[in-house]
């Protein structure tokens, strides 16, 4: 029998996932990570260090540089944030972590327009369930809200999020902002003036965030889906008239943004065709299957089980629309250098994907799925317990020997509060645990609700037992303060060949004043990237300075500088 869709929900199966649950889930997720810890290394480092000097005058607000080096992502409005919020610390908190408070925002509304783009999809006629013979099936609004509560927990599963997502990065401002335009682009068939405002801010967001050419693509991409579901508004011909001007004008918003780009030189060229070899295949296949699991199987699940809704006459929104949005991320992601944080602008539409294969999943499916959430994350939990026990105790042996080997000079802190938390949300996994395998668990959205909250399990208690061990790791404060401790005068430092993060580093953390080297030394230090082998590059006049230390990142080997004093 043809159904006229795979989606055989019932009225029991779409009650909706209790509000104060999903609330302290998505909570559980989005503050640690944002709290109680210094910038970490490279990106996130860097980008603190471009607003830094924003906020010092030392900058072009239209051209961010960080010691007179444009930033390799050609991005304005994430430093522009991060600026703002530094202008306005007060006194009493630090200034990285007023940094990290609109990036914080950026990510809840991440999840917020992941959860209206999947309810407004799923409000889509082609995309309701079967109508059973005597009643019983569930109502749109139901559905819909049910829907999008899966379309979230798929969201706070992917494992890509975690890192990337509690970054004070032009990344999570571009995630932000794509999972804006993408509700905007889902709620348009129902609202009018907020998706209009909605796609507006989303794109020329996405746009001064660093990705002008995903905001283009997305753009008309949209505009021409939007155009071409003109039909399932019937005879109604205001209505087709009202769909074509708003696919017009989303186009030409989106030409408008490329406009807009281009005066303010943020259009570069950035691809980097990959190499046919196996090694270069290979690794994007992976990045591909963990940075977007659990989501990817169950988008393509969804694509299989809704193909006769996607490639039909009449346009199925709720299909196309993610479709579109996650082909161009993952080609774009093949072509990047970026491409894992270009992969993470994929997530919000995989996401809603995999909502989808919620309703036509088998039961044995759904069990396989439980399985193995629950093994690895409960695994998971287990090691970070393990090991922060032996950070405490010594004991087991072992892993603190693993430890004082990765990281020699960690000293182990104990929180009470830290400690307190991660109790909590372990016995809060075991109720979840408990409460999965109970029985007559209609609700769709069971099958994802262990894979969120292993995620955010894994992830909280990484940034609470863990935390004083990342960041020691992470962090270039031990690099910074090795080499403060060599000077036995601070101020001018010149540099040569420091990389972003490293020169941010030192200016913000370490308070002391960089300067390229000049071929007359002016200062009374030289900081130099050393080679492979730790030795100096060419270009310095040994006769003029002397290798005064060699100082290596703790935690990290490839990380290390050579200090050299004037003669």
């Amino acid at each position: 029998m043809n159904l006229p869709t795979p989606a055989i929900v019932t009225q029991a199966g779409a009650r909706r996932l209790p509000r104060l649950a999903l609330l302290m889930l998505c909570c559980a997720y989005v503050l640690p990570g944002f709290i109680g810890r210094d910038a970490w290394r490279s990106a996130d480092m860097a980008a603190l260090g471009f607003m830094a000097e924003l906020v010092q005058g030392t900058s072009n607000w239209l051209l961010p540089t960080l010691m007179g080096t444009p930033t390799d992502n050609p991005a304005v409005l994430p430093y522009w944030l991060g600026a703002w919020a530094m202008q306005l610390a007060p006194t009493w908190t630090s200034a990285d972590f007023m940094v990290r408070i609109p990036f914080g925002l950026l990510l809840v509304l991440a999840m917020t327009a992941t959860w209206y783009g999947t309810y407004y999809l799923a409000r889509n006629p082609l995309a309701q369930p079967v109508a059973f013979a005597f009643g019983g099936e569930a109502q749109p609004a139901d559905y819909a809200r049910a829907m999008a509560d899966g379309g979230l927990l798929a969201f706070i599963a992917s494992l890509g999020l975690a890192q990337l997502s509690h970054e004070a990065t032009p990344a999570l401002a571009q995630l932000g902002f794509s999972s804006l335009f993408f509700y905007a682009m889902a709620a348009l068939p129902y609202r009018r003036h907020g998706p209009a405002w909605a796609a507006a801010i989303g794109l020329i967001g996405l746009t001064l965030s660093g990705a002008p050419t995903l905001a283009l693509l997305f753009g008309l991409g949209s505009a021409v889906l939007h155009f071409a579901d003109r039909e399932s508004v019937g005879s109604d011909t205001t209505r087709k008239s009202h769909i074509v001007q708003e696919a017009i004008a989303i186009a030409l918003l989106s030409l408008g943004t490329t406009v807009l780009a281009l005066s303010l030189g943020l259009l570069r060229w950035k691809v980097e065709w990959p190499e046919a070899t196996w090694s270069e295949w290979n690794g994007f296949v992976q990045l591909l299957v963990w940075f977007t699991w659990p989501a990817w199987p169950l988008a393509l699940w969804t694509l299989w089980r809704w193909r006769r809704q996607l490639f039909n006459r009449r346009i199925s929104r709720h299909i196309a629309l993610p479709a579109w949005f996650a082909l161009m991320c993952t080609g774009a992601t093949l072509v990047s250098p970026s491409s894992d944080r270009t992969l993470l602008l994929a997530l919000p539409a995989l996401s809603t994907l995999a909502a989808f294969a919620l309703p036509t999943l088998k039961r044995q499916v759904a069990a396989l799925i439980d399985w193995f959430t629950l093994l690895f994350f409960s695994g998971c939990a287990f090691i970070i317990w393990v090991v922060w026990i032996a950070m405490q105790t010594g004991v087991p042996a072992q892993p603190a020997a693993n430890v004082a080997r990765l990281a020699p000079g960690f000293e182990a802190q104990f929180s009470f509060l830290a400690l307190c938390i991660a109790l909590a949300a372990t016995l809060a996994w075991g109720w979840l645990v408990k409460w999965r395998v109970g029985r007559h668990r209609a609700a769709i959205w069971k099958s994802l609700v262990l894979p969120a909250g292993g995620a955010a399990l894994s992830w909280l208690l990484l940034m609470t037992l863990w935390m004083p061990l990342l960041n020691y790791a992470q962090s270039y404060n031990a690099l910074v303060q090795q080499t403060k401790d060599q000077l036995d005068e601070s101020g001018c430092v010149e540099t040569l060949g420091l990389g972003q993060g490293q020169i941010a580093a030192f200016q913000f953390y370490g308070k002391l004043q960089l300067k390229a080297m000049q071929p007359s030394p002016s200062c009374p230090w030289l900081l130099v990237e050393p080679l492979a082998d730790l030795s100096a590059p060419l270009g310095i006049d040994l006769s003029a300075w002397q290798l005064q230390a060699i100082v290596r990142h703790p935690a990290s080997t490839g990380e290390s500088v050579l200090l050299f004093k004037r003669q």
